[in-house]
């Protein structure tokens, strides 16, 4: 039997009950921040670049919610395995920044956000498979006119499988706690970004050679109105490369872009 008095315990329980709380509450800021500056306080002025007309109805935000929820929680079990992985060297965090210095600090965190991206997208596309769909990627695309809360709104299993790329990253890459902490951030921003609702990009963001790189918010609000097509997460090229862009994806941002906020009426559904 399981002493649950041994301090060990304790310890781990301290543990998870602080990372649950720094991820809710990182979920909660990021998502419900998102949520309370364009869907209530400045839903007026943003009408014009809504992507699309409507507004999901009040049990799916409740939904995705709860789906979020269930994820943090699965993503800080998995911290707890990182910690425990790290303590027997299995996992590469290092907290001295001398050990590796700056130039390295920076290399890691694009190396990355370059890694996750790929990850994401062949996964992602695996996920659009018959049986992977029907049985677990159908949870996010509950779905259809996603809200920010939507963020982390996955099946369990898919939230494993989501998480998997910090383990597997870390098998390889020496990365600094700060590292890791910054990549977390950018994901969840990136993630909240792509669930918005509003674009929030100038007109001639993804046809500048600059920025065009990138994907929107009218991207990934694209893929969860029509689901097979615009599988990238933070940029675009995986999409051009297997040509699986929306062929109407560059037209619909030109679109929701040009509009002044007198040509738009935002209704709710």
């Amino acid at each position: 039997m399981i002493d649950w008095a041994n301090p060990q315990w304790t310890l781990i329980g301290k543990h998870l009950g602080i990372v649950l709380a720094i991820l809710t509450g990182r979920y909660v800021a990021m998502a419900g921040g998102a949520f309370l500056f364009f869907w209530k306080l400045r839903r007026d002025a943003w009408q014009n670049r809504r992507i699309q007309p409507t507004f999901p109805k009040p049990h799916v935000i409740r939904q995705e919610i709860k789906f979020s929820l269930i994820t943090t929680a699965i993503f800080t079990l998995v911290s707890l395995f990182l910690s425990y992985g790290r303590s027997r060297g299995w996992f590469l965090i290092y907290k001295d920044f001398n050990d590796y210095g700056w130039a390295y600090f920076i290399f890691s965190l694009v190396t990355a956000v370059l890694l996750h991206d790929a990850y994401f997208y062949f996964a992602h596309r695996l996920m659009h498979t018959s049986w992977l769909f029907k049985h677990v990627h159908r949870v996010h695309h509950l779905s259809h006119n996603p809200s920010p809360f939507a963020a982390f709104s996955f099946h369990p299993t898919e939230a494993v499988i989501e998480a998997a790329i910090l383990p597997l990253l870390l098998l390889f890459l020496p990365m600094h706690v700060s590292a890791l902490l910054l990549f977390m951030f950018f994901m969840t921003a990136l993630n909240v970004l792509g669930h918005l609702g509003y674009e929030i990009y100038p007109a001639r963001f993804v046809t500048s050679k600059w920025t065009g790189w990138n994907n929107t918010s009218t991207h990934h609000n694209m893929h969860h109105h029509f689901v097979h097509c615009n599988y990238g997460l933070y940029f675009n090229w995986w999409d051009r490369l297997f040509k699986t862009n929306h062929p109407d994806y560059i037209q619909t941002f030109r679109e929701v872009t040009s509009r002044s906020p007198k040509d738009s009426a935002v209704k709710a559904a």
